[in-house]
This record gives structure tokens, C-alpha cells and sequence, in this order.
């Protein structure tokens, strides 16, 4: 018997054809020679087991939103949503993509088509790889917001980046850098002192405290 065959008569008996579908995908992948590629392994989750990041400067105006709708409707889903796994809350994140996302959690059409699911891809990065990730994933599109993106780079800064790591992984020039870091927390924490090149986060500000004597 031929393995088209064999499959198909397996998906025919079979109560779950998605979660057949989705083991047979699985099994094919882990003999891939391309695993290392995210796209190498899409996934359709149930909606509800994916949530949005908290850190996303893209926006998109609403005929934006409404252009992608039209887009989603008539062509399908020709992108899947990129996304990490958070085991804690049970719950794919999503680091590019939101805006799929949204258009298919708010289109009821567009949901039962997919079943009430959506497409996606995993990465397995830490969190600060994973902000740049979305920030090239919009900059390559030419979409972020000023605040989203002062916040972002405040984040990365305080979590341990360097102005020069910040500026390789997202493709910034410094200047670009410093300008965000005036716009957001960085000046604020120095309300008293001249604006300057060196400014501190929390947890240099921390560490430089727990050492005096």
C-alpha cells in the first residue's frame, strides 16, 4: 500500500483529523534537515492558547486593519504568527504578528474558517532576543511607534544590553539610540541632571547602592 494511501485511511477513521494532521506534521519534522528553521514546522493552535506580547511598538491604523482583513479573507493566512512558549502561563506568546492575530480573533468569518484556530511558528529565544526579533520583524516592514520603540529600548538597556549590542540586533545607528533614550524613562530618572550620554538603568543604579559601605 502506497503511504498516501496508508494516511489516508487513517485520516478517514480518525475522530481528530487536525490533531492527526498535527502529529503526522510533527513526526516529518523531526526527520527534517531543516529543523533548524522555524517555518520548517507550522502549527495550528486553537486561538485562545495564544496571547500578545506586552512590549510590540508596532501600530496600525484602522484601514490598515481592515486592509489586512480583506487580505486574510480573500487570500487566506499566507503568514504564519511568530510566537515563544511560555509554559508557565500555558500559552504561546506572540513576538510578530499581533495584528493576523487580532483580525482573526475579532472576525468570526475568519475564525471558523480556520476552525477557531491560527497558524504559527515557534522560536526559543530570551526575552531581550526576542524584543529585537519583533523589532526587526516591523522595521523590515517599515512600521513601529516613537513611544513603543523608547520603551522597548529602555527595557533591553535594563535588562542588560548594551547601547552597541542594541544597536547590531536591531539595526539602529547610535544616535537613534540615544535619542530614544532621552524620550522615555532614561531622563526621568535624572530629572535633576544634565542630559547626558551615560545614563544609568535601575539595576546599575541598584548595584552602585548594595556597594557603597
Amino acid at each position: 500500500m502506497l503511504i498516501q494511501d496508508a494516511i489516508a485511511d487513517l485520516l478517514e477513521a480518525a475522530d481528530d483529523k487536525l490533531g492527526l494532521i498535527e502529529s503526522l506534521r510533527e513526526y516529518l519534522h523531526s526527520l527534517s534537515p531543516l529543523q533548524g528553521q522555524p517555518v520548517d514546522r507550522v502549527r495550528w493552535v486553537p486561538i485562545g492558547d495564544v496571547t500578545p506580547n506586552n512590549y510590540n511598538p508596532n501600530s496600525h491604523a484602522s484601514t490598515e486593519l481592515g486592509l489586512l482583513y480583506t487580505s486574510i479573507d480573500h487570500d487566506g493566512f499566507t503568514q504564519p504568527i511568530v510566537t515563544i512558549r511560555d509554559d508557565d502561563a500555558n500559552k504561546w506568546v506572540i513576538v510578530d504578528g499581533f495584528h493576523r492575530y487580532f483580525v482573526c480573533r475579532n472576525n468570526p468569518d475568519i475564525l471558523a474558517r480556520n476552525q477557531g484556530r491560527v497558524p504559527i511558528v515557534v522560536i526559543d529565544k530570551p526575552i531581550n532576543d526576542r524584543m529585537a526579533s519583533t523589532v526587526r520583524h516591523n522595521r523590515a516592514r517599515g512600521k513601529h511607534s516613537i513611544d513603543g520603540m523608547s520603551s522597548m529600548v529602555f527595557k533591553m538597556l535594563d535588562n542588560g544590553w548594551s547601547e552597541a549590542e542594541i544597536c547590531k540586533e536591531l539595526g539602529m545607528e547610535a544616535e537613534e539610540v540615544l535619542r530614544l533614550k532621552h524620550i522615555t524613562g532614561f531622563s526621568k530618572l535624572f530629572q535633576d541632571v544634565q542630559y547626558r550620554r551615560a545614563w544609568e538603568t535601575q539595576q546599575q543604579i541598584k548595584a552602585r547602592q548594595d556597594v557603597k559601605p
